[in-house]
């Protein structure tokens, strides 16, 4: 193992000791901002010190099996041999692994996120195909335990929507679906299409973090509130009622609006969370351009533009274009099984991380 990455372990090591000390004082103890930040940063780095742990125990089973390979019988140095052979295999694994946990640790990563998908280039089509995309979020989201809220909706009258957004809770959403932001390409025969031919349309997705109040401070005098009736779903209390609350944040520009719940109050509390995830977006963006491309992940810039990802129903086919992936498995992809998908991004990010690309 290199000096460097050993001094870091070794490091670590000793912050889990550091924290585990001072979660047990009791100035620490009643403030509860500063216990449950280091309750999350222990969290973060427990399973790390438990793997280095894990690696030390093999370094001395490894100088154990080195001393019986030396054994006068030979019997027994046979058998030192082979298990310290396993045992080399094994130290270069937990390295490899020690090494991708040591890749710094993304902040929005544990976060919830606000998802927003359009129907872009292709008319009804696209509009269908967004429907398509939040259908197959909701599944991945159901199979993994999470809990979807959504926050507006626009139906289109072919089916689909021209607008969906909702939010996705629950451990780690965000660093499974950040990769998921940029235009997804469908490929088939749209069921308007009395000739057989395949189309070509987009839908575009954007993935936010979610953001907390204390993250991004808006000041109620930059904010323009409207409210109007519903035009979705919910029966009669929500068309007569005008329950719906858009708001625009003047020095911005941004616009954002909740219709899905009866109560006005709820409606706009979904959108001012909806808000503070598109000022956050912003802010992060900025920050980003002015660093340059050093901090852009390598598997894409997730502009709105960039074409990620292309779904091909007569092949069934699922093709990530940032990092070549291909897969035969559309049917299951669009049941939410998107899992190879998204472990495939998640490794080629890794490695290029640990490439310094």
């Amino acid at each position: 193992m290199e000096e460097a990455m050993s001094s870091r372990l070794k490091a670590t090591a000793l912050r889990l000791i550091e924290i585990d000390k001072e979660l047990l004082d009791e100035h620490v103890t009643r403030d509860m901002n500063r216990f449950r930040d280091l309750s999350k940063e222990r969290a973060s780095i427990e399973p790390i010190v438990e793997k280095y742990n894990e690696y030390l125990k093999t370094m001395e089973n490894m100088d154990d099996a080195k001393v019986l390979s030396e054994d006068s019988d030979p019997e027994m140095s046979a058998m030192g041999k082979e298990e310290y052979r396993a045992l080399l295999l094994r130290e270069e694994a937990l390295i490899e692994e020690l090494r991708v946990m040591l890749i710094p640790h993304d902040p929005n990563d544990e976060k919830n996120i606000v998802v927003e998908i359009r129907g872009a280039v292709g008319g009804d089509e696209a509009n269908i195909f967004a429907g398509d995309l939040f259908r197959m979020y909701s599944k991945y989201a159901e199979r993994n335990g999470w809990k979807l809220q959504m926050i507006d909706l626009s139906p289109s009258e072919m089916g689909g929507f021209s607008l969906v957004s909702f939010m996705i809770k629950g451990d780690g959403v965000y660093s499974k679906l950040k990769f998921e932001s940029g235009a997804h390409r469908v490929q088939r025969v749209p069921k308007t299409e009395s000739a057989g031919r395949i189309h070509t349309s987009t839908a575009t997705v954007l993935v936010m973090p979610e953001a907390e109040e204390i993250e991004v401070t808006v000041n109620p005098a930059d904010l323009q509130v409207d409210t109007y009736h519903s035009q979705g779903a919910g029966g009669q209390n929500v068309n007569k009622t005008e329950s719906a609350v858009r708001i625009t944040h003047l020095p911005t520009g941004i616009v954002v609006s909740c219709q899905v719940e009866k109560s006005q109050i709820q409606n706009r509390e979904i959108a001012m969370n909806m808000l503070r995830a598109k000022l956050l977006a912003t802010k992060q963006a900025e920050q980003d351009e002015k660093i340059g491309n050093e901090r852009r992940l390598k598997v894409g810039t997730g502009e709105r533009s960039e074409k990620i990802r292309t779904y091909n129903y007569p092949q069934n086919r699922v093709t990530d274009h940032r990092i070549g992936f291909t897969i035969q498995q559309l049917d299951r992809v669009m049941e939410g099984q998107l899992d190879d998908v998204i472990d495939a991004l998640i490794h080629f990010d890794q490695q290029s991380k640990l490439a310094g690309e």
